[in-house]
């Protein structure tokens, strides 16, 4: 008999979007509603905002950018709760935009879910998962100079989301997609934006 579905990820954006129904909203707001030890849960939040329409509000790709090396770099350590730095948590973000990224999200989210589930589980264990970790920290050194080209930073944050979502759900298919992902990304950059 097979699984239904998971949520998970819909679920994220379900609490992400009763948290904006003010007219800004805090960091820190999002990491308290998505709790202090779920590393996974907040580089998807931050990575779907870098990836969704609301990657338009000025500097948010070098926000994401800080908040996943930070997050990622206290997984690789073992780190059991969050901790960002205050000029982060203290940033606010437009929640008008924020609802927009959302309701965009709702659509590729859900087809995405459909197709999820537990397996080859054993990547989200040591040493196999510090591949992707590593990956991710130095794509993030890359991704605030990715907002001088146009979509860049949003293609980098939607790879990212992809593994936290394996993350959570315990895909490991999806984990070896995003993996090969994090891998092409930074070559393109390099071959599109030469100058840089």
């Amino acid at each position: 008999m097979s699984k239904p579905p998971t949520h998970a990820l819909s679920d994220i954006l379900d609490r992400l979007e009763r948290l904006a129904d003010g007219a800004e909203l805090a960091i820190s707001d999002v990491v308290d509603a998505m709790g202090s030890s779920s590393f996974a849960s907040l580089m998807l939040v931050f990575a779907l905002i870098a990836a969704s329409p609301a990657s338009t509000i000025p500097g948010i790709t070098a926000v994401v950018a800080v908040i996943e090396f930070t997050l990622v770099v206290q997984m690789i350590f073992g780190r059991s709760s969050v901790w960002l730095p205050n000029f982060i948590t203290r940033r606010h973000i437009a929640t008008d935009k924020l609802r927009k990224g959302v309701d965009w999200l709702r659509k590729p989210v859900g087809f995405v879910e459909r197709f999820l589930k537990p397996r080859l589980t054993l990547l989200f264990h040591r040493p196999w998962k510090w591949l992707p970790l590593i990956l991710i920290v130095l794509l993030t050194l890359f991704m605030p100079f990715m907002e001088l080209i146009p979509s860049s930073g949003s293609i980098a944050a939607t790879v990212i989301a992809l593994y936290a979502a394996s993350l959570l759900t315990r895909d490991g298919v999806l984990a070896i997609l995003s993996i090969a992902l994090l891998m092409i990304i930074p070559v393109l950059v390099w071959q599109f934006a030469p100058g840089l």
